[in-house]
């Protein structure tokens, strides 16, 4: 029983519209869901990816705008940078190129490890990195055709996740102990002991660095944060598997959820970071078809009946190239 990698990312927005315009129009994910934050149905969750938001490629928001006076105050607990793949480090030129026209802020192309990358934020703070993956690691997505970015330069998926922490053992316990990760080095970065750890084929899709911080203060969520990071499995019956191994590890965990679109369980690691293991289907095409993902609010059965109401709460959202909202 293996985790299948990285499974999605959910941050915090408090401007939707502005978020999917960033998202779409400049990074050129396709917004493949707009639906609700189903334990708040008054804020939006978005969700991005490639063409079909395979798992593994999906960047997910919770619009939550009482957090707009509330930056995030980054620290220990905390998803501290979140890893995009490209191909080719001739790609990573081309994004300095668009981060620079449109505005956005970026370190520009670096190298470590042998590999190119260039650190950036969202329009909220969000700290992102692009990567070029070389075509290693798990299999990635396949960047939409419709999106403003060439499909040649077009984001592949998830490629790692940076974890800040106070102290690294309980941690790497729960990473490799429970759920099945390797280490695969540690080294030291900026006076930080740094160790990266993978699962499966490893690399690319399949990696999580934790960054240990002793005098780091505690993170604080708010716009521009990470609120959870999701872990990928194949079926309900592997999740609950899973399931029986954290509770019996002495870990806090959720029932298993249903979330129309997948099943999740949630349990918070020693470091303080928000884990979900995520069930790789039913996907986005349950109740919509392919050509059309993310153009409507799309509700889950079991809210369908107070569409009515939810809607009425939710600011309108523009979605690039669709005629209905």
């Amino acid at each position: 029983m293996d985790l299948g990698g990285l499974h999605h990312l959910t941050a915090v927005t408090t401007r939707a519209t502005e978020n999917v315009a960033f998202y779409t129009g400049v990074l050129g994910l396709r917004l493949v869901k707009k639906t609700v934050n189903q334990d708040d149905v008054s804020a939006y969750h978005l969700f991005y990816g490639d063409e079909l938001g395979r798992p593994g490629t999906e960047i997910t928001f919770f619009d939550w705008p009482h957090l707009r006076i509330a930056p995030n105050h980054p620290g220990a607990g905390e998803v501290s940078a979140t890893e995009l793949r490209v191909r080719g480090r001739e790609t990573l030129d081309w994004w300095a190129g668009r981060f620079a026209e449109h505005g956005v802020r970026h370190g520009g192309v670096e190298e470590r490890d042998s590999r190119s990358f260039i650190d950036f934020l969202d329009p909220e703070g969000q700290r992102l990195r692009l990567a070029d993956d070389s075509g290693e690691g798990i299999p990635s997505g396949i960047p939409w055709e419709d999106a403003p970015v060439p499909q040649e330069f077009g984001i592949h998926g998830l490629g790692a996740v940076d974890l800040m922490v106070q102290d690294l053992e309980p941690t790497a316990w729960t990473l490799a102990d429970v759920l099945g990760f390797r280490l695969a080095r540690e080294y030291e970065e900026g006076g930080n002991r740094v160790a990266l750890f993978e699962v499966g084929t490893g690399g690319p899709g399949a990696t999580v660095r934790v960054v240990e911080s002793p005098t780091a203060p505690q993170a604080h969520l708010g716009k521009g944060g990470v609120h959870h990071v999701a872990f990928r499995t194949p079926d309900e019956e592997e999740q609950r598997l899973w399931r029986e191994k954290i509770r019996e590890a002495g870990l806090g965990v959720t029932p298993q959820i249903d979330r129309y679109y997948f099943r999740s369980i949630y349990f918070r690691e020693p470091g303080g970071v928000l884990f979900e293991i995520a069930t790789d289907g039913p996907g986005f095409s349950t109740d919509e078809d392919a050509a059309h993902l993310g153009e409507r609010l799309s509700l889950p059965p079991f809210l369908e009946g107070r569409r009515e109401e939810i809607e009425a709460r939710l600011e309108p959202v523009p979605v690039p190239g669709a005629s209905r909202r």
